[in-house]
């Protein structure tokens, strides 16, 4: 029988707690947050779970110890998992007729003085000038009098008549159809525009799901006010879950080509994100690179995402560390086949 030190007991333990975390955390994309809401807030927690798994495999082969089986054997079940986490590799193919699209939320343009930049507006307008999207989708929009992006369609869609907020659509090739599924009871929306591009009609949704109320300013996480923080992403996760099955009834009646753009204030390792992305392509996980991250947090989130059909080609993909709103922008260049 092996006998352990005091110390060595302590940290077979707590090997032991973050390989049975990161397993459940593999089951959770698989279970709604209607059900059990407080296991989906594991869900944001699974890159930390997993690189501490890769040290204490690298720690116990260098205490020469069987121990490393534990997290070895929960890493490789989670395999498919690494791409969700890290792109090693970026897929660099730059055609002329590509369709470039963003996806960014702007956080209504620093409207409520996030930052003590006055020049918010110009930098995001000038930044979104200098990529040259054909199709940006934007969250938490804002009417901002000296927002300039000329593009000559656009859909914008503000939460009331008297509202200056809200998502919007802009494109460079003709939209013949717009809509709003109304999410009731909730800031965030989701809107849609067909958009014709030679001879094909491509419908974009423009996705912004319930908030988790996350404030980039604060360490939530450890202070007086996580437990606040922890009920305000359980409701929110459940409110998720009810915007993603009525999202999903909306879809079912379109057959066409769709590109699904957004902040889903949600993971790759979620429900929400394992119902959005059934039978389409994750553009960072088909052609990006590094981490994803797209949240300005001390943690790093992919909450942004570009998800597109069978029926793109998608070439590059890049993420933005611009500092100019708490959420960073994304572009995919796509080509149809």
């Amino acid at each position: 029988m092996v006998k352990y030190t005091f110390w060595q007991k302590i940290v077979v333990f707590v090997n032991s707690i973050l390989a049975i975390l990161l397993l459940l955390s593999y089951l959770l994309p698989y279970i709604s947050p209607k059900t059990v809401p407080i296991f989906t807030i594991v869900s944001l927690a699974v890159p930390i779970l997993f690189i501490s798994n890769v040290f204490f495999v690298i720690y116990w082969i260098i205490k020469l110890k069987k121990q490393f089986t534990i997290s070895l054997i929960t890493i490789i079940l989670g395999f498919g998992y690494i791409s969700s986490i890290y792109k090693f590799s970026e897929k660099e193919i730059f055609l002329n007729d590509d369709l470039k699209v963003m996806s960014y939320n702007v956080r209504l343009f620093n409207h409520y003085n996030w930052t003590t930049d006055n020049t918010i507006v110009e930098k995001i307008s000038t930044f979104i000038f200098e990529k040259k999207p054909d199709i940006i989708a934007i969250q938490e929009y804002y009417k901002a009098e000296n927002l300039k992006l000329k593009y000559p369609y656009q859909f914008i869609k503000t939460k009331s008549n008297v509202s200056k907020f809200g998502l919007a659509i802009f494109s460079n090739y003709k939209i013949i159809n717009s809509g709003s599924l109304d999410l009731k009871d909730s800031a965030n929306n989701i809107i849609f525009s067909d958009i014709i591009k030679d001879k094909d009609t491509i419908r974009v949704y423009n996705i912004h799901l319930e908030s988790l109320k996350m404030n980039t300013a604060k360490e939530n996480f450890g202070t007086k006010d996580s437990d606040k923080l922890l009920k305000q992403m359980e409701a929110s996760f459940q409110k998720q879950a009810k915007q993603v099955e009525l999202f999903l009834d909306h879809e079912k009646k379109w057959t066409g080509k769709k590109i699904l753009c957004g902040d889903f204030n949600n993971t790759a390792f979620s429900w929400v994100y394992r119902e959005l992305s059934k039978n389409k392509q994750d553009a960072f996980k088909e052609a990006g690179k590094g981490l994803g991250k797209t949240f300005n947090y001390w943690y790093p989130l992919r909450i942004d995402f570009i998800l597109l059909d069978s029926s793109f080609d998608i070439n590059n993909f890049k993420t933005f560390n611009v500092p100019y709103s708490d959420h960073y922008p994304i572009l995919a260049r796509i080509n149809l086949k």
